[in-house]
């Protein structure tokens, strides 16, 4: 079956361009989402756990059905799981077409390349810094404070609240630097 699933977005708030692309292309049924956050999407998670072997899922484009790449990856995943597939108009991916190299493999992929990308920036710029004698992680409190709190501390005169305000040393911190 033809299943068309479509969501409001920016440019297709009210889904009247998706819907129409959605029934050209004779899709026997069409779901669509009554908003376009990306939590709470009962209407997809209902069509996907409702597929049947050789169904097939129209979007108009992949941002219709998926918020990221990692979404798409664990979408594809469950509809693949189902023996079913999906089809998206703008970037004309259907993945029934089983020649070539798979759709949901590409995905991951990527995925997997994005995080290789994001981790290894992270490293230079981490190694640049250090490089720099720039100190990384969250900035240490001045050392006259931290003994303030430690001396307001053993002294049992004040609550860990007035000290707090006193110092600005929380009580994380201060139990950090009491156990060293």
């Amino acid at each position: 079956m033809l299943i068309g699933y479509m969501r409001p977005y920016h440019e297709d708030q009210s889904c009247d361009i998706q819907l129409k692309s959605l029934t050209e292309l004779n899709c026997k049924k069409v779901i669509a989402e009554e908003h376009s956050s990306a939590k709470k999407r009962t209407q997809l998670k209902s069509m996907i756990d409702n597929l049947k072997q050789g169904d097939k899922i129209i979007v108009t484009q992949l941002f219709a059905l998926a918020d990221s790449t990692r979404h798409l990856v664990e979408l594809l995943e469950s509809i693949e799981a189902k023996g079913a597939c999906i089809q998206s108009i703008k970037e004309g991916i259907d993945t029934s077409n089983t020649q070539g190299y798979q759709f949901s493999d590409i995905v991951k992929h990527l995925v997997e390349f994005q995080s290789d990308v994001i981790s290894e920036k992270t490293k230079k710029g981490l190694h640049k810094a250090k490089q720099k004698g720039i100190t990384t992680g969250r900035p240490r409190k001045p050392d006259e404070n931290v003994q303030r709190a430690i001396i307001m501390y053993e002294s049992k005169k004040y609550s860990l609240n007035e000290m707090k305000n006193e110092t600005g040393i929380s009580k994380s911190t201060l139990y950090r630097y009491l156990e060293n």
